[in-house]
């Protein structure tokens, strides 16, 4: 199968989206002629993903800077809806330096002093309820370091507001009770102001932030000759004419060449929130992004040199029973849920659990984005264990869930099963009649096309044969559906076997 999306066409321009899954809220850095890019990871381990490019428009994964968070009792089950909430990515005094938000907690840090890590503990710098999307800066021109950060409403009861305080230059501690800087309900047309991200330019405070909703909104600039305000706004970025709704939140880069780029997401349902580059100019003392302040959707690639033309992995051997960067385990992970051996493929452990009936609530699910708008996965998978009840599967992940895999059946004999949950139900049910499975062994595959809809079929040695109807595949509050690799057993069973997958391979 070849790659299913590559933003590079090879001529000397490239296609938006730059990064087509579920990157969500981006924020990017540069760094002489490097490009780091970090985006939002919720509740899943590790978390702060780290993408590089040296063009903006051919990324890679190169690591996390996140292995854990805390308190880690409020991530040993699945919380979509928690951790960490729209990161910002800086470099300053010779460090990388991520602040995030996390809802419940508070603001935090991490920074290191090479993007590969080792990356400090998180360190809490602002407590409280509601405190989202966090910005630093520090200001070259006079010493002073400022953090700005917007409000979530499901906690604070606060929204539509920016709130600013100065910080010390160590970036460990707030020095004021913080300033409302603006103030959406006082702007005429204005709502849900949020996302922002903070700079100095041509004697200037900037904030870009966006405004009126994920899938409907714009983004915004601010500026204003003190920290502390007035602020002046302008509409810099919008659908316009185009087919991208939003066109929300993200971060602007000068690059070496001397090139303004501007990197932000399009909300799209159960793809995620996929990742746009466009580029930006400076008129009249306001930038100006993509065609006059609407996206592109094919321009010229930034001046760079030359770049193979590549996008971050989705396709993994296991080599060694270890998981590549692209998976993330749905919860804090446990131990003797995958366990390295000699040889290539994955040895998942059916962990025993009174939910196997709800892949939604299972800590213990390996999980990547959909890796583009229309593809085809396949997965090798062979099941040992005779225990009935336990099962391993591949499945598509959101509100509702469908997955196809093999089951130990109520003799131990291997099977072949395709069960699903819409959002509302709170248990599965089969989506196909259950086959025998040969020597317990089946290559899975989901075909998804236009829409995110879902079709399974299943080879147990007689050929690929469909299964079940078509699922639509659906988000999960703000993450897009997810791939998801799991093995279970009913619980009090004790050690359950395993499963081993083998072969993982994503492609149009």
């Amino acid at each position: 199968m070849k790659r299913p999306w590559t933003a590079d066409l090879g001529d000397g321009t490239y296609r938006n989206p730059v990064l087509n899954a579920d990157w969500s809220d981006p924020d990017v850095v540069t760094v002489g002629e490097d490009h780091y890019l970090t985006a939002s990871s919720f509740g899943r381990f590790p978390g702060l993903p780290l993408l590089h490019s040296r063009d903006l428009v051919n990324w890679t994964l190169v690591g996390h800077a996140l292995d854990r968070l805390e308190p880690a009792s409020d991530f040993v089950v699945p919380r979509h809806d928690c951790g960490v909430w729209a990161p910002s990515i800086r470099h300053h005094a010779g460090r990388f330096w991520i602040f995030w938000g996390d809802p419940d907690h508070g603001v935090q840090q991490v920074n290191a002093e090479r993007v590969e890590g080792p990356w400090t503990a998180p360190h809490l710098v602002k407590a409280g309820k509601g405190l989202i999307d966090a910005c630093p800066l520090w200001d070259e021109e006079t010493g002073e370091a400022y953090l700005v950060h917007a409000w979530a409403k499901s906690r604070s009861g606060v929204k539509n507001r920016l709130t600013g305080h100065r910080m010390s230059p160590d970036g460990r501690e707030l020095l004021d009770e913080g300033t409302t800087l603006i103030d959406g309900d006082t702007l005429p047309g204005w709502f849900t102001l949020e996302g922002p991200k903070l700079y100095r330019h041509d004697g200037w405070f900037w904030i870009l932030a966006p405004a009126g909703g994920v899938e409907t909104g714009w983004q915004g600039a601010f500026r204003s000759r003190d920290f502390f305000g007035p602020y002046e706004e302008r509409v810099v970025l919008q659908q316009g004419r185009t087919d991208v709704n939003g066109p929300h939140q993200g971060g602007w880069v000068r690059t070496a060449a001397g090139e303004d780029w501007f990197l932000h997401f399009q909300s799209r349902g159960a793809y995620g929130r996929v990742v746009h580059l466009q580029p930006m100019r400076w008129e009249d003392g306001w930038p100006v992004i993509g065609d006059a302040g609407e996206p592109v959707s094919v321009h010229r690639k930034p001046a760079a040199p030359e770049q193979p033309v590549t996008a971050p992995a989705f396709d993994d051997d296991f080599p060694g029973g270890r998981h590549g960067g692209q998976w993330q385990w749905a919860a804090d992970p446990g131990p003797g849920w995958a366990k390295e051996h000699d040889g290539d493929g994955l040895r998942l452990a059916c962990v025993p659990t009174a939910y196997a009936h709800d892949l939604r609530v299972l800590p213990n699910v390996l999980v990547q984005r959909l890796p583009a708008e229309e593809f085809t996965v396949e997965v090798d998978l062979a099941l040992d264990s005779a225990v009935p009840g336990a099962n391993a599967g591949l499945a598509v992940l959101g509100d509702a869930f469908s997955w196809i895999g093999l089951e130990a059946g109520p003799d131990g004999s291997p099977l072949l099963v395709h069960r699903h949950a819409e959002g509302v139900a709170e248990h599965e049910r089969d989506a196909a009649h259950p086959r025998p499975a040969p020597g317990g062994k089946a290559t899975l595959r989901i075909e998804v096309t236009a829409g995110a809809r879902c079709r399974f079929h299943a080879d147990t040695g007689d050929g690929f044969r469909p299964s079940g109807q078509v699922f639509a595949a659906t988000p999960r509050r703000w993450v897009g559906a997810l791939l998801g690799l799991f093995a279970t057993a009913p619980a009090g069973t004790g050690p359950a076997g395993h499963a081993h997958v083998t072969a993982f391979r994503t492609g149009a």
